[in-house]
């Protein structure tokens, strides 16, 4: 269905937690969506959401949130393990919905939604989050016009003290927004994966995971996700051939630095150079470039962009296809952890 501009689409959100009251925020500064009605199982939050915006009409059941014929979207913002079941009865009951990162558990119930938003007609959308980041979306922009040369490399950290969870291990509360980072940026899935990890604190729940990926022209992505570490870190690095660049996601202006640094070798015979340290390798050490960023929300942007979806009917920019790329990695990642860090083929 694309609705007329002049109609106001109703959103209802499931899960009205710390990451569900952002979607509230966000979505009393848009024009054409509002938030129309709320769930969650605990009434606390339910009481804080109906303080926030007044308007709220609210439900006890995430059932009954999806039957009201007046929502016309559905933003589901639980745990993990009720995406698939939450998102499938959201477009049986032909809404449209965004589903928080990840999409699904696997890569099988990905599909699933995939084909039956199809069937339906309705927009699918995955909250990678990172996607609509405009630092992100620079950075891409930078490695595209090959500014840092052909990619040689990749990592990202994502680490921080707490929170615990016990639905899912670190890698799948975490790493989906790196992942989909790395997805973006190459513009293409990796061959094969590799994890290791350990469960420190709960038992059987990986608390710090080491994901590798590999992909073609030798391009190594490296992510370190944690939740014992004592520093929050939220930063890519990204090293070329010509330059190397770092996006740091805690830093408030400079988010982005291109540095131009680099090693060159030269394939020379030694009498060619006045010592045998400058034989085969020159090191360059230039300039520090900050690019200037057009800084806004991710979360209004990912909001605004799934408002626009559902107007005009538009692939939006993380589909499910884009969710289930993002699955696909952790899912194997996942029979890595499991089996001492094989590499498992995607």
């Amino acid at each position: 269905m694309v609705f007329k501009m002049e109609k106001i689409i109703n959103i209802g959100l499931i899960g009205c937690g710390t990451w569900g009251r952002n979607y509230i925020r966000n979505f009393e500064h848009l024009d054409d969506a509002k938030m129309y009605a709320c769930c969650d199982f605990s009434e606390k939050n339910l009481q804080h959401s109906k303080r926030v915006l007044s308007s709220l009409k609210i439900y006890q059941s995430p059932e009954d949130l999806i039957a009201d014929p007046e929502v016309d979207a559905v933003i589901v913002a639980t745990p993990a393990v009720s995406h698939f079941e939450l998102a499938k009865k959201c477009l049986n009951n032909g809404k449209h919905v965004l589903v928080e990162k990840p999409l699904t558990l696997t890569s099988k119930e990905s599909v699933t939604l995939m084909e039956l938003a199809k069937k339906q007609g309705k927009v699918l959308m995955v909250g990678h989050i990172m996607e609509f980041n405009p630092a992100v979306v620079k950075l891409k922009e930078i490695i595209d016009s090959k500014e840092l040369g052909n990619i040689y490399y990749l990592y990202l950290n994502r680490t921080n003290l707490g929170r615990i969870r016990e639905d899912v291990n670190v890698m799948w509360d975490l790493a989906p927004h790196d992942v989909s980072i790395v997805n973006y940026l190459i513009g293409q899935e990796p061959k094969r994966v590799s994890a290791k990890g350990e469960s420190y604190i709960v038992e059987g729940t990986e608390d710090v995971v080491f994901l590798l990926m590999e992909f073609e022209n030798n391009i190594l992505a490296s992510i370190h996700v944690s939740w014992l570490d004592p520093c929050k870190l939220r930063r890519t690095t990204v090293i070329g051939d010509k330059k190397m660049a770092v996006f740091d996601d805690m830093e408030n202006v400079d988010k982005i630095r291109i540095y131009d640094r680099g090693i060159t070798y030269n394939p020379k015979t030694e009498r060619e150079f006045e010592d045998f340290g400058s034989f085969q390798l020159s090191y360059k050490y230039g300039d520090i470039l900050v690019p200037q960023l057009q800084l806004s929300e991710p979360l209004k942007n990912q909001c605004t962009h799934f408002v626009e979806c559902i107007k005009t009917g538009s692939k939006p920019r993380t589909d499910g296809e884009n969710g289930l790329r993002a699955v696909k990695v952790l899912e194997a990642a996942q029979k890595s952890l499991k089996n001492d860090g094989a590499f498992v083929d995607i």
